[in-house]
Parts: C-alpha cells; sequence; structure tokens
C-alpha cells in the first residue's frame, strides 16, 4: 500500500474530491496538509495527520513547517494530490517533498475511480 499526501485547502468541490480519495484508497498513511479551518471542519479523516499550515506565511517558511512535519515519516509509494489548494500551497509541498527526497505518484479521482496522471 501507499501513503496519501493530499492539499485540503480552498477551491469549489475539491473537500469533496480529498474525502473520496481517502474514502476509495486503501491507505498506510494520510498526510492532509491544510489550514486551521479545514483541520477544525474535514470529518472524512481516516485517521488523517493534520500538517496544518498558515498561507499567509513565506513560501520558505510554510516549506520549512512541511518538512520538519513529514520527516521521517515517510518511505516507499508517496501518492500525492494537490487537486485543492493554491500555487503557494503546492508549490511549497513539491518543495518541501524534494528537499525531503521523496518520490512521487501525482494522483487524481475519475469515473473509473482513483487514478495516476
Amino acid at each position: 500500500m501507499a501513503s496519501l499526501i493530499a492539499c485540503l485547502s480552498t477551491g469549489k468541490g475539491t473537500w469533496g474530491h480529498v474525502s473520496r480519495l481517502i474514502q476509495d484508497g486503501q491507505w498506510d498513511k494520510i498526510f492532509l496538509i491544510t489550514n486551521e479551518f479545514g483541520k477544525e471542519n474535514f470529518n472524512n479523516t481516516n485517521n488523517a495527520e493534520f500538517i496544518v499550515i498558515n498561507p499567509n506565511q513565506s513560501i520558505k517558511e510554510l516549506i520549512q513547517n512541511i518538512q520538519e512535519n513529514l520527516k521521517d515519516k515517510l518511505d516507499g509509494d508517496i501518492a500525492l494530490n494537490l487537486i485543492s489548494g493554491t500555487g503557494k500551497e503546492h508549490m511549497a509541498i513539491l518543495s518541501a517533498l524534494l528537499k525531503l527526497g521523496i518520490g512521487i505518484r501525482l494522483i487524481t479521482l475519475t469515473q473509473e475511480g482513483i487514478e495516476e496522471i
């Protein structure tokens, strides 16, 4: 199995997309990168670990926060979904994962189910 890392932030309908990824996939670990609002209001966590970020921070601070929270927690197959969120958040997540030396598969939810893109 794989670990799921998903951005859970802004974008119409994107929480539903992330919820279905969690529900339909078989994940060893789930990490949701979100803000305080997302942590308090997202219900389908399936024992996910929240990495709370402040989108008003600089991109360097975001990268450091994400890196610190994921360090030594990831191994094996990593599935990444960035359907939700902003470009700044996406850049910070990608940079943090690359700096940690983590390889990723980009995944999405389609009518046929979860697919790698």
